[in-house]
């Protein structure tokens, strides 16, 4: 029975949960599995632990079997392979289908790696305690979605690793600077700012796995006003593009 509050409805689709959803309906794109397939049901198993993970709320139709399979037919409504004969596929899926199809469907590889990803990075009665401890933050989502963005985000924020780049930064280089824009802190506030530089984690965001070791040459230092450029829409800037982005009027 409903509460007073009314009907509760599971949480709308992550783009997590569609990566994985395309990356299925990709593979099997001439013939989706049925509802009633080992495919769909192990994608609904793998979608309540992924929920699970990031700390969803669960009920308890959760990504259940048929809520897996209809949402495989709601891709089937942008397949020109499919509506080209006039059909149209399910309609009454989100705006989120149409968004992780853009990015990803015309590109099977990059779509089954970030897929790939995704799963390696949760299982299913052993979430790594990396994972449990990443909380929300003011980063825009990456392409790969929420799981990754939050796992790239912790190691960026890693104390330990963060000092021991500066170190060998201070070493390399004689002081601390942007190596984006070349801002220097201390140059303009004076010894109060020494040390005053953020930490960004450069390697494509599909890589990342919960346990592998972040090497310091995975890090580069950029001042806080470059590290919100890069985050601050998506697809994140890549260290290259935002250089060209600061020096594209010189």
């Amino acid at each position: 029975m409903a509460d007073a509050g009314g009907p509760k409805r599971n949480p709308t689709w992550s783009r997590d949960e569609l990566i994985l959803a395309l990356d299925l309906y990709v593979r099997h794109r001439d013939r989706p599995p049925g509802k009633t397939s080992r495919e769909i049901e192990e994608l609904s198993r793998e979608l309540n632990v992924l929920g699970e993970t990031l700390g969803h709320r669960h009920f308890e139709k959760y990504r259940n079997v048929n809520g897996t399979y209809m949402k495989l037919m709601n891709f089937r409504r942008l397949d020109p392979a499919y509506t080209s004969g006039g059909r149209v596929g399910l309609t009454r899926g989100g705006g989120g289908e149409e968004a992780v199809w853009n990015e990803f469907a015309a590109d099977a590889d990059r779509l089954h790696r970030v897929a790939k990803a995704i799963r390696e990075n949760f299982r299913a009665g052993d979430v790594h305690p990396e994972l449990q401890q990443l909380g929300a933050d003011d980063t825009i989502e990456a392409q790969e979605g929420q799981l990754v963005t939050r796992l790239h985000r912790h190691r960026e924020r890693s104390g330990k690793l963060v000092q021991r780049k500066k170190a060998q930064f201070c070493a390399r280089h004689g002081r601390l600077f942007c190596e984006a824009c070349r801002f220097e802190a201390e140059e303009v506030y004076g010894e109060r700012s020494s040390g005053v530089i953020e930490c960004h984690h450069i390697q494509p965001v599909h890589t990342l796995r919960t346990g592998l070791v972040t090497r310091l040459d995975d890090l580069a230092l950029i001042c806080a006003n470059c590290h919100r450029a890069v985050h601050a829409q998506s697809p994140w800037l890549g260290m290259e593009e935002l250089r060209a982005l600061v020096f594209r009027n010189e």
